[in-house]
């Protein structure tokens, strides 16, 4: 079920939209290409940009990727913004598309939270039932540990119900009582704080508490506290499934074995406006860009909007060595040098990043604070790419590794051993 469900928590206004639809001219990988309002930036290392254009390019070809958005920086100087490929049959994809951002929204609501415990509004340690007294296991699970998910919540997303509901109709709207009724249903998979698990569960809740304590919606939040700070003027939740213009567009064969369609019969279905309203909690279900995504990478990397000490939390690899796998529980998994969770980010060598991937996207927006190397890429994909069981890899998450490694060949992001 990755395919579809697992790696994401989704999202993705008017937000700033394309001033000329013709077709852009090619453009040297030793600058930067802009169809829409930014301008053409100069790359401040050429050789650079033509590296890391030359490995986009390669990927496209043996992964079968139909287009990839690619920003990357080094200390805020330019080295590449490009788009190659298609967004559709005849249009080319652009910098200025929009896509949906998926999990990078989680890096936003875990930011706000550690700003109200900078602000001393509340504590990592305070229990969901505060805010959420009828919350079923609410008076047993921490704040910190829905941000940390080590709350032990079964995933949605792993609900039989849920996984036939949403194959059948991917354009259902899911509200927020739905989606955790779906997880409490059954026991907490472990006592709260001693193992680790992947559940969308965890920021559905957490969103419906930063609610409760601010007195505010998540959109107004998000835009207040770290969207607007941050200069994210691309990142939106248009609280419906529509993604601004111009399009990023995306196709799946991932409700292949849903549907019944046998291997071999060709199966590729547009994937775009599928509704993501169960992705995350809502409010932070966003479309976004690349630049945008770039500048998140900087802005959440770097702890712009935090203290010192919420910084050091966010990023803390304390969990390797206190998690394991654990029998009937699908998402519980060790730490390790490729994979760790800290607060809302994910930790891969030294590296701070997120990467979705559903519905036909991937992304990943990855940052290395010792040498400020920023790296965006947004992918989607030919249908070659999906196998006779609809299922696909996360592309975006291999391609920052190739380009990263080439950047910075002595602090590499891991690779799988």
């Amino acid at each position: 079920m990755r395919r579809l469900l697992l790696a994401c928590l989704v999202g993705l206004a008017a937000a700033c939209t394309s001033t000329s639809n013709s077709a852009p001219s090619p453009t040297p990988s030793g600058s930067s290409q802009s169809t829409g309002t930014r301008e053409i930036v100069p790359s401040s290392d050429p050789a650079k940009a033509d590296a890391v254009m030359k490995i986009v390019r390669d990927t496209m070809a043996e992964d079968h990727l139909k287009a990839v958005i690619v920003r990357v920086t080094v200390d805020g100087k330019e080295i590449v913004t490009q788009a190659v490929g298609k967004s559709m049959t005849s249009v080319p994809a652009t910098t200025d598309m929009h896509f949906r951002n998926g999990a990078v929204a989680i890096s936003y609501v875990s930011t706000l939270l550690l700003q109200l415990v900078d602000e001393k509004k509340v504590r990592l340690d305070d229990k969901v039932s505060k805010w959420l007294p009828d919350l079923k296991y609410a008076d047993q699970v921490t704040l910190g540990q829905l941000a940390h998910m080590t709350s032990g919540y079964a995933d949605y997303v792993r609900n039989p119900a849920f996984i036939a509901a949403i194959f059948r109709n991917p354009f259902k709207h899911w509200t927020p009582e739905e989606i955790i009724a779906l997880s409490t249903s059954r026991p907490l998979f472990y006592e709260p704080g001693t193992n680790w698990s992947y559940a969308h569960t965890n920021y559905v809740i957490l969103g419906l508490v930063l609610e409760k304590l601010t007195g505010q919606n998540m959109t107004a939040l998000l835009r207040e506290k770290v969207l607007g700070p941050l200069g994210l003027t691309n990142t939106t939740d248009p609280g419906t499934a529509a993604i601004p213009e111009p399009v990023l567009h995306a196709f799946s064969s991932e409700r292949r074995e849903a549907l019944k369609i046998p291997a071999g019969t060709p199966f590729y279905e547009e994937s775009s406006y599928w509704n993501p309203s169960w992705t995350i909690t809502h409010g932070a279900i966003q479309t976004s860009n690349i630049y945008d995504l770039h500048d998140t990478a900087v802005g959440i990397g770097s702890g712009k909007l935090l203290s010192p000490e919420s910084y050091k939390a966010m990023v803390s690899t304390e969990l390797r060595g206190k998690t394991a796998a654990q029998p009937g529980c699908p998402t519980c998994a060790p730490m390790s040098e490729f994979y760790t969770y800290g607060l809302g980010i994910v930790i891969s060598g030294n590296w701070l990043l997120q990467n979705p991937l559903f519905s036909g996207y991937a992304a990943v927006e990855a940052y290395l604070p010792s040498q400020k190397i920023a790296i965006a890429i947004a992918v989607t994909y030919d249908q070659a790419a999906f196998d006779d069981t609809g299922s696909y890899t996360n592309v975006a998450d291999a391609l920052f590794r190739k380009i990263g490694a080439q950047l910075a060949p002595n602090d590499a992001p891991p690779t799988k051993k």
